[in-house]
């Protein structure tokens, strides 16, 4: 298995050198730069503004300093976030996003697996349609209108919860919510056909052959091997979600790297577009090796080589 991890480790941070060469050169190939939007700039100005970003070097050489600084731990300093460097944003705003991400992904596995298992189970029943159908609806639905509605009538309405910032537990239900119902109701769509399958399997019908009631059947010998899909799936979904979500976080004013990595693109404040870039990729391979070290560990029949 440390073979394996090794392998993967290396494999990754080849993916992460190119993710940020490819983004380096795309985003400085778009139209525009960081300071034409500043107001009564001179020439002189903007000269000076730009030898001191090093904007004012011949591309390739930009490249070469910043994979430089890279390699050291350096991303540079926000050009719009002046006395900001990406690290200490990066630092300050990750966290606001982990915590909601974190909870909105354990509310979607502990709601999203059960039902698609009890859906299975009952399939072709009422409870098997009306789950279809409230997973069906919330996957169609945007998050942004779930948003919304919520707002309207739980914080507007009724009064019952704030609607903007994290300044109390109270603060977190309609985020969470907003963000969870979508992978809530695709893990159960997922957990519902993984399951299905697996219940058909000889092992499965030896088990209620013996007398092994349903729900040790469905959560014990069954689960172990219908959660694998699940499983491949909350590897980038948990990324995605723990490194921010921009519609979410506008609509709530959350202070989170979400918001910062789309704000940064208009802007054209390419350390931090880098930074954001490179800091999620690494994330989202992080989490696949996790996820497919954890195969190993949830069925002994997949061999990591």
């Amino acid at each position: 298995m440390l073979k394996y991890i090794v392998k993967r480790i290396l494999m990754g941070v080849l993916t992460a050198f190119i993710v940020a060469t490819l983004t380096f050169f795309i985003m400085n190939l778009v139209p525009g730069g960081p300071f034409l939007s500043e107001k009564a700039v001179t020439p002189q100005a903007q000269a000076a503004m730009e030898a001191k970003y090093g904007l004012d070097k011949p591309l390739f050489m930009q490249y070469l300093t910043y994979m430089g600084d890279l390699l050291h731990g350096n991303m540079g300093l926000s050009i719009k976030k002046r006395g900001f460097t990406v690290t200490d944003i990066i630092g300050n705003k990750f966290p606001v996003s982990a915590r909601l991400g974190g909870l909105a992904v354990l509310v979607a596995v502990m709601i999203g697996v059960p039902l698609g298992s009890v859906a299975a189970y009952r399939r072709g029943k009422t409870l098997d349609n009306i789950i279809i159908v409230f997973s069906t609806a919330g996957i169609a639905i945007p998050s942004f209108l779930t948003s919304t509605l919520m707002m309207y009538f739980l914080s507007v309405k009724l009064k019952l919860l704030p609607s903007l910032g994290l300044d109390s537990p109270q603060s977190y239900i309609m985020p969470v919510i907003a963000l969870s119902l979508y992978p809530t109701c695709y893990i159960a769509r997922l957990m519902r056909s993984s399951m299905l399958d697996v219940i058909g399997q000889d092992y499965m019908r030896t088990a209620r052959a013996k007398g092994v009631g349903t729900f040790k059947a469905i959560f014990k010998h069954a689960l172990r091997n219908a959660i694998l899909p699940v499983v491949t799936y909350l590897g980038p979904l948990l990324a995605a979600l723990m490194t921010g979500s921009f519609i979410i976080e506008k609509i709530f004013t959350i202070p989170g790297l979400g918001h910062e990595f789309v704000s940064a693109i208009p802007s054209r404040d390419y350390p931090l577009i880098m930074g954001t870039t490179i800091f999620l990729a690494c994330f989202i391979i992080m989490m696949n090796v996790i996820v497919d070290i954890a195969y190993a560990f949830i069925d002994p029949r997949i061999k990591l080589k």
